[in-house]
């Protein structure tokens, strides 16, 4: 009923009462318990985060009312009598100041009306008290505790209650006023209530602007635009009219008799009577709540267009979803959802982790909020649109109830379920005019999707089957996991993987060269979330994730010869090997023969454990980045050189010979392959050098002194096949 949220009042406040009887009625003060007094206290000036939450909690009532009426009317039609309307009405008066609401539920009796109003925070004065002080004025906190229809003390200095039950022959009038200890009942004399329950609110100075038909039919959209009750505003409309223009005619006339005239005739026929619109206010009971909730009916009833109308009007989108998925969870705990998967990111979406607003929480069709970060939703879900109704929970919910409740987790853990097979649906769809419907859903949310490979470990198998890469076979296209398995070759066992600032980089870098050469599929990853995301997947359908920039890279079995060949090779450049790790030092781990490469003399690849090129390089950019953190997280690199590039052969034969110009192409080298390989120079300014010692032996020009000494040690143009007069040569 209007006021079934109110526990008992009897039972917590005193039985102070005093009787003023006159001749037609009697009246009957009753003083509030001290501490009941203290609470309301609380409640009026404490609670008003968010005050206009009155009529939420005063229309759910009134909806509870009309609930109560109907269930009564089954066994007993005797309850409709007087009225057979079931309707919510809410009249402001800005000049009085006041609202009034007004429902034709069942009414109160006058025990009733004495056992509805005056119980404050019935799970104790103490408890409320803390909930008050730690919800930082947090309005929500009202229905927690019982005392919903206290929230019209947030706005109103003083409220009364008329109310008829059909059983009773008397209506009967409750007052009470904002710091008021006392409240009064009595017989009402009016007796204008066939039945139901009206609240006058009497509002505060401060809150003379919800006296507004406009601002009372805004709250009703947000909060209680799906109540199964119609909700009428009495509001004002523009109507236009056609009425007879006077004047106007009188000319048309005078214009026609002329004609007449003119034509020999004595006079016109009278003429049509000229009209023009005519605008008045009209002012009617409206209804507020057209919108019906869909999902509260079964999925086989509703259209597409419906789901499609729904989406747009609500959601305010221009464009249609891309899918929706609608289902009602029964048993222990039940809810019905409806999800939707919007046809484009919003323009405005600067930043894609931002908090969003796009799950509605309704309890019993009564909208709770839209704010709940990742309570309902997790972060990676946050572009899906759509409502849940649950009547499992309080209507008045908060971040604690949310956080700490059981109802919470099983709808959550449905609506990524559900969410997940709706976006599986949407990639299995064929392709239409060249473009399927997943392409268009990932380049709006693709990053959404690799952020959920990252965050959540339950649901990471189905996450990677939506996943979507550009890889060495695929062209302009993307590829799934599932079709690199697929076309693997025989005895493969690993998605092998490059991440890189761009496919042009990816594809032009030193590591694929070899697997290209052996026909073995290379994912380009190319924004920032893609490693760590494969990272945390670590393997798909059996298939271990392999970083190609990484040392022990094994392309597959490898035949006896060629593993005999190897070696013979590395104990061949041992030497040159042995060289160029005394001559770099530290800044590498090991000099190792390559198996990589074959158009490249050298790469610098990472140990297994650290980050890679490309992540060291992203962390570095971080604005916030732990410098300590990062030095500890680097990789190891190794020097891999191509046994069969003519530079590495050239370099062989002089390491004895001249060991300082061979010195200076093992910088050069390594300078190359950091740049080559993703990694950061360390000294742009010597590689800079080197390079200008280079361009001078193209051009027979005599060495700048600076440059000189920014390279250390001129190259010796004989290595590299050049004139062994060249003036770049080291004096």
């Amino acid at each position: 009923m209007v006021l079934a949220a109110i526990q008992t009042f009897a039972q917590q406040s005193s039985q102070m009462r005093t009787v003023a009887s006159t001749s037609e009625t009697k009246e009957e003060t009753f003083t509030y318990q001290a501490e009941v007094d203290r609470l309301m206290d609380l409640i009026v000036n404490s609670l008003y985060s968010n005050r206009e939450v009155f009529l939420r909690e005063l229309v759910s009532n009134a909806s509870d009312a009309l609930d109560k009426l109907r269930f009564l009317s089954l066994t007993d039609s005797s309850v409709m009598a007087g009225e057979d309307a079931m309707e919510i009405r809410i009249k402001a008066d800005a000049d009085a100041r006041t609202i009034v609401i007004e429902d034709t539920g069942v009414g109160m009796t006058r025990e009733d009306l004495l056992s509805s109003l005056g119980t404050i925070a019935k799970s104790g004065t103490a408890n409320f008290a803390k909930a008050v002080k730690e919800s930082q004025g947090d309005a929500n906190l009202i229905g927690q505790f019982g005392v919903g229809f206290y929230s019209a003390f947030l706005v109103a200095d003083k409220v009364a209650v008329q109310t008829k039950n059909a059983a009773d022959p008397s209506q009967w009038y409750w007052e009470s006023s904002s710091g008021s200890h006392q409240f009064v009942v009595r017989e009402d004399e009016s007796q204008d209530l066939p039945r139901g329950t009206r609240i006058t609110l009497h509002l505060k100075e401060d809150a003379a602007e919800l006296a507004d038909a406009a601002k009372l039919g805004s709250l009703i959209k947000q909060y209680s635009e799906f109540i199964q009750f119609p909700i009428k505003l009495w509001s004002s409309k523009t109507e236009y009219e056609q009425v007879v223009d006077e004047e106007a005619t009188k000319e048309k006339q005078i214009k026609a008799d002329e004609e007449a005239k003119e034509a020999g005739k004595e006079a016109a026929d009278p003429v049509e009577p000229a009209t023009r619109s005519e605008s008045k206010e009209v002012w009617d009971w409206r209804v507020q709540n057209d919108n019906k909730p869909l999902w509260t009916r079964t999925p086989k009833e509703v259209e597409q267009e419906e789901y499609n109308s729904f989406f747009k009007t609500t959601f305010r989108e221009f464009l249609e979803p891309l899918a929706q998925s609608h289902f009602n969870v029964e048993g222990t705990i039940e809810f019905s959802a409806l999800l939707y998967v919007p046809g484009m990111a919003p323009f405005e979406q600067q930043d894609w982790l931002a908090k969003s607003r796009n799950i509605r929480l309704f309890v019993k069709r009564v909208f709770i909020s839209d704010e709940f970060d990742d309570d309902l939703m997790p972060r990676y879900l946050s572009f899906v649109k759509g409502v849940v109704d649950s009547s499992d929970l309080p209507l008045n919910v908060s971040r604690e109830i949310l956080q700490e409740s059981r109802v919470v987790r099983v709808i959550k853990k449905q609506l990524v379920k559900r969410t997940l097979e709706m976006l599986k649906d949407i990639a299995a769809r064929p392709e239409k005019d060249g473009k399927s419907d997943y392409e268009t859903f990932w380049d709006s949310f693709g990053k959404f999707i690799k952020l959920g490979a990252i965050e959540d470990q339950s649901n990471k198998k189905q996450i990677a089957e939506l996943l979507r890469f550009p890889s060495s076979k695929s062209g302009d296209d993307m590829i799934s996991l599932q079709q690199y398995v697929d076309r693997a070759k025989e005895g493969q066992k690993s998605i092998f993987y490059i991440a890189s600032d761009s496919l042009a980089a990816a594809a032009s870098a030193p590591f694929v060269e070899q697997l290209i050469k052996k026909d073995l599929e290379v994912l380009y990853l190319t924004e920032p979330i893609d490693e760590p995301a494969i990272n945390n997947i670590g393997e798909f359908n059996e298939f271990k994730f392999v970083d190609v920039t990484r040392e022990g890279l094994d392309l597959g079995d490898i035949p006896e010869e060629e593993k005999k060949k190897a070696e013979e090779t590395s104990e061949a450049l041992k030497p040159l090997t042995d060289f160029l790790k005394q001559t770099l030092g530290e800044r590498v781990e090991k000099v190792a023969v390559s198996q990589r490469l074959t158009d490249s003399p050298c790469a610098l690849v990472t140990s297994q454990f650290g980050w890679s090129a490309y992540q060291e390089r992203v962390m570095r950019s971080q604005t916030l980045g732990d410098s300590r953190a990062a030095e500890y997280m680097k990789g190891r690199k190794t020097l891999e050189i191509n046994p069969d590039h003519p530079i590495i052969q050239a370099l062989k034969d002089k390491v004895d010979s001249d060991a300082a110009g061979a010195k200076a192409v093992a910088e050069l080298m390594y300078d190359t392959a950091l740049v080559t390989s993703g990694f950061t120079l360390e000294s742009p300014r010597e590689f800079a050098a080197r390079i200008y010692n280079m361009v001078g032996l193209a051009v027979n020009a005599a060495p700048a002194a600076a440059d000189a000494a920014a390279a250390k040690t001129v190259i010796d143009p004989e290595i590299l096949g050049a004139d062994p007069n060249d003036p770049w040569k080291e004096q």
